[in-house]
Parts: structure tokens; C-alpha cells; sequence
């Protein structure tokens, strides 16, 4: 028998660092004690200033973009973080949250489980990266051309992905009038900037085929007029989502398992 060939063996060589940096967060540490701060900075904003003068949202922002936000990037901030803060019981994340709750699994576990439901690729956290770069990218040309070549080619629901379209969907067979209807209150504020702006555009050629914004692509669109990175929307996403992810787990945590519908023997298909 041969034997089976292994790559070389080798030193990376790779020095590493004597301690790990950070420039989000800088802690002074106390005379007495170094193991003890005595004082939190966040990117040079001192936090018990921050807790005096400035809003959950603006030090969200904050710790993520790395500067505050100005008057009108936090007031669509704060209201896209009002819009996404419960995916509803609808939501796969949630009723995941639900089951876990009513199963009496450990409350500390409702987010962490619910949440890996919120990053899928279906209505999560997956689907904003792919929307941000695609509203990046799209922002600067006539969201009129992209529906047209798209519409020439036989316009379905079922082939946006595959022409590279993200952030736009069909629910149930028509547009999520509650998701529009959020759009439209954010695009009509003054901090609403130009990926939000065509997206709406875009929306509109697609409203007659029963086409529409999703929760993710408006996440997405906001996310990518305020400068956060693509690769942190889909975390994001999760984080905004997670208050109302932990309210329905616990809604149900002290309830009987009855509390939740038990799917019968007919739903259940055996191949054979």
C-alpha cells in the first residue's frame, strides 16, 4: 500500500503580540489595584459621561462606527432600532425562542439558541452582508435599468438571487405592506441617504408584481447609509432583533408545555 503524502512540516514564524489592543475601549486602571478599573473610555468618550448625555442608540453607534452620530443619523438610528427590535412571532427566530422558552430550557439559553435562527440565511442576519454590497453598489445608477434588464428576462420572485438581487422578496404571495409602510417612514427622514433612497425607487417598479422591501434589505440599506461595514450587518441584525427574541421566550418560560400547539399525527409525511 502507499503511503499517503503529507505537505511539509514548517515554523510559521509568526511573532506574536506581548498583549492584545484594542481601540474601542480603554480602561484606567486603579493606583491600588491595576486589576480594577477606575475609569471606562470608549474611543476617548468617558462612559459616565455617555450615560449623562447621551442615548442607548448613540453609543451603540458609537462602539460600532467608532465616532458619534450627528443629529440626524441618530434619529434613524434609533428608528430603525425601534423597527427591528421584535422579528414577530411569525419569525422562525422567534417561535424558536418560543419553543424554547415553553420547553423549559434554561432562560439564559432563549438568545443564544433563538438567535443562531436570526443569523440564517432566510429573513436573518445572512442575507444583510449580500444586500449592503448589492445597495452599495447600486446606489449611484437608475434603479429603473436594474428592474428593466431584470423584467426582460421573465421577472419572478424566484430569480432576484440569482440575478444578484438582494434585499427585495415576496411574502405570502405579496409585498410586506408593514415592512413598506416602516421603508417609507424612514426614507421621509433627514437622515435617510442614497441606499435607502434607490432602494425605495426600486420597490416601486416591483410593487405591481407583488415585490417588495424585506425587513433585512431596509436593515441593510440603513446599515449602509450610516458606514457600518457589511461584514458587521448581519451581527448587527441579531443584536437589534435579540430584546424581542428573549420578550416571547420568556413570555411562555412559566407556562405548560400545552401552551404551545402540538402538531398532529396528520401533518406528519412518512417516504417510504
Amino acid at each position: 500500500m502507499q503511503e499517503p503524502k503529507h505537505d511539509q512540516v514548517r515554523s510559521r514564524n509568526e511573532p506574536f503580540v506581548a498583549k492584545t489592543a484594542t481601540r474601542i475601549w480603554q480602561e484606567t486602571p486603579d493606583t491600588d489595584n491595576p486589576y480594577i478599573a477606575r475609569a471606562a473610555f470608549c474611543y476617548g468618550y468617558d462612559l459616565l459621561e455617555l450615560m449623562n448625555k447621551r442615548s442607548f442608540s448613540d453609543v451603540f453607534y458609537l462602539l460600532f462606527r467608532g465616532e458619534l452620530p450627528t443629529p440626524e443619523q441618530a434619529q434613524i438610528f434609533e428608528a430603525l432600532m425601534i423597527s427591528l427590535i421584535n422579528p414577530g412571532p411569525r419569525h422562525p427566530a422567534t417561535r424558536a425562542a418560543m419553543n424554547v422558552g415553553v420547553g423549559k430550557t434554561n432562560p439564559l439559553h432563549i438568545l443564544p439558541i433563538a438567535s443562531a435562527v436570526l443569523g440564517g440565511d432566510y429573513l436573518g442576519g445572512g442575507e444583510i452582508e449580500n444586500a449592503m454590497r448589492f445597495l452599495r453598489k447600486q446606489q449611484s445608477s437608475p434603479a429603473l435599468e436594474l428592474f428593466q434588464r431584470w423584467a426582460d428576462q421573465g421577472p419572478s420572485p424566484d430569480t432576484l438571487v440569482s440575478h444578484g438581487i438582494y434585499g427585495f422578496a415576496q411574502k405570502h404571495g405579496g409585498v410586506d405592506l408593514l415592512v413598506q409602510s416602516i421603508a417609507d417612514h424612514l426614507s421621509k427622514m433627514s437622515g435617510a441617504g442614497d441606499c435607502l433612497r434607490w432602494g425605495q425607487d426600486f420597490a416601486h417598479h416591483l410593487q405591481p408584481l407583488g415585490i417588495g422591501w424585506s425587513s433585512t434589505g431596509i436593515a441593510a440599506a440603513v446599515f449602509a447609509d450610516l458606514g457600518f461595514h457589511p461584514r458587521a450587518g448581519g451581527c448587527l441584525f441579531q443584536l437589534l432583533g435579540a430584546p424581542g427574541l428573549v420578550a416571547h421566550g420568556l413570555e411562555l418560560a412559566n407556562k405548560p408545555i400545552t401552551a404551545m400547539p402540538f402538531v398532529s399525527d396528520d401533518n406528519y409525511v412518512i417516504e417510504r
